[in-house]
């Protein structure tokens, strides 16, 4: 499989859980900040998804899947031992629905303006930041009592989790508030397959 990718950007959540489900994947660099974007081989990225963003996953039989919570799905089924998303008989299986929907809809969405149109200027990046606020606290009273999303272990919904929250550095947000999602940013950073995942696209040493 191939993983079409930008380092740090939500493509960075379907590499965690590659790592952590043991998958072998070929990583293919993509420079978003291009126009057009372009693939690290130097083939445009609508070439190879016509939505033309990242991430991508090209299957060993050609197919290609798109959209970071269908890619997180399926990477995890193709490797059901590592026990990263809850069985299909089991109500946890809606909860991972439930966390998966609210890291896309609610926290990506809020950070993706400020972080990748900085032409909507500082009113924007205001407006970002406090609606941000009502969902670092939806996650801090959660994390209060749990030490991942979903099922009491790490899975996909943390990647993506991590993922949009590692972002809050980069703003100069400072977690203090919230300080049960401080602990849950900072223990899944330090997991061995995050580790490993910002090592390999440059984000740590």
């Amino acid at each position: 499989m191939k993983l079409y990718y930008a380092p740090g950007v939500c493509s960075m959540a379907a590499h965690i859980v590659a790592v952590e489900a043991g998958l072998s994947l070929d990583l293919l660099k993509v420079d978003i900040r291009s126009e057009p974007h372009r693939v690290e081989d130097g083939r445009e990225l609508k070439a190879v998804s016509a939505k033309n963003v990242v991430p991508v996953l090209e299957l060993d039989d050609g197919q290609i899947l798109t959209e970071g919570v269908a890619i997180l799905l399926y990477l995890a089924d193709v490797k059901p031992e590592a026990m990263l998303i809850p069985s299909q008989d089991g109500f946890d299986r809606y909860r991972l629905q439930e966390w998966l929907t609210f890291v896309s809809s609610e926290l990506h969405k809020t950070f993706s303006p400020w972080l990748f149109h900085p032409e909507y200027g500082a009113q924007a990046a205001d407006v970002a930041r406090q609606r941000l606020q009502t969902r670092f606290d939806i996650l801090e009273d959660h994390l209060a009592t749990q030490d991942y999303l979903v099922g009491g272990r790490f899975g996909i919904a943390d990647a993506y989790c991590f993922t949009i929250m590692n972002w809050s550095k980069g703003r100069g947000i400072d977690l203090g508030p919230w300080p049960n999602l401080a602990r849950y940013v900072s223990r899944i950073a330090e997991r061995p397959s995050v580790h490993a995942t910002l090592v390999a696209e440059g984000l740590r040493k």
